[in-house]
């Protein structure tokens, strides 16, 4: 069974794939959008307040845990679209393991979203950003921004199923940016109202980015955080990857 669950989720990969070759110019906005993010806030925008040390050294961790959190409407709008020209029924009318749609395109937003990393650390370290950091450091730090990814990439496909069409993935995706901006991704909290500052510390993001910075090993770390950036997305996970499963269960009910 769970080989036959494996296929199928494969085969589900392998279509989300294929369609990269064919929508190219969206694959690669996908991955120049959190670049000209980093280099906008690294040179224009400037920062850094209250930040000790280099702000690059700060900023980058803190871009690569903003990236695991944005650029989920591409997956959104893929299931929706599914969901309006049919294709969803027809695969729930072949012999499929349920939930392999939903796998597949998690998997295939999974490589994208690790790609986008590399690219994205490679833009850092050609901006100064040194991370010191041991090599299980550094594979740590990864660990937990791929897999705050993957609880944010099941809050949206959970959400694409409940909006039910592309025109109202927009809308549901500005929910992201509280999520985003409310962190310590750009700025640290002590230069931010003092209640301000204790919602950001909150935030799950910034759960996940203080940790990363301390994996790091650069400004803006606290010991501490790694249980947060692991719990968080552990909760994510076990209230909204159950909720986009039932929800694909019951469409055509």
């Amino acid at each position: 069974m769970s080989a036959y669950v494996l296929t199928d989720s494969w085969t589900m990969t392998r279509r989300e794939l294929a369609h990269w070759a064919r929508q190219p110019v969206q694959v690669v906005v996908s991955l120049v959008f959190p670049v000209m993010l980093l280099l906008m806030f690294g040179y224009l925008v400037g920062g850094g307040r209250a930040v000790e040390g280099d702000y690059v050294d700060y900023l980058v961790p803190g871009m690569l845990a903003l990236t695991m959190a944005f650029g989920l409407e591409g997956t959104m709008v893929a299931v929706t679209q599914d969901l309006n020209k049919g294709v969803i029924d027809r695969f729930r009318s072949m012999p499929m393991a349920d939930g392999a749609v939903l796998v597949g395109r998690a998997a295939a937003d999974m490589l994208q979203s690790g790609i986008g990393l590399g690219v994205l650390i490679g833009v850092g370290v050609g901006l100064g950003w040194r991370p010191d950091a041991g090599a299980g450091q550094f594979l740590g730090a990864v660990g937990l921004l791929l897999f705050f990814r993957f609880a944010m990439l099941w809050v949206g496909i959970y959400l694409a199923l409940v909006a039910g069409r592309p025109e109202m993935v927009q809308a549901v995706q500005i929910l992201v940016w509280p999520v985003g901006f409310l962190s310590n991704a750009l700025a640290t909290p002590a230069a931010m109202p003092g209640w301000l500052g204790v919602v950001v510390q909150w935030n799950p993001m910034s759960q996940t980015a203080t940790a990363v910075r301390e994996l790091f090993g650069g400004p803006g770390g606290e010991a501490g955080h790694v249980w947060g950036a692991v719990a968080w997305p552990v909760g994510l996970l076990v209230v909204f990857l159950p909720l986009a499963v039932r929800r694909f269960r019951g469409l055509g009910r």
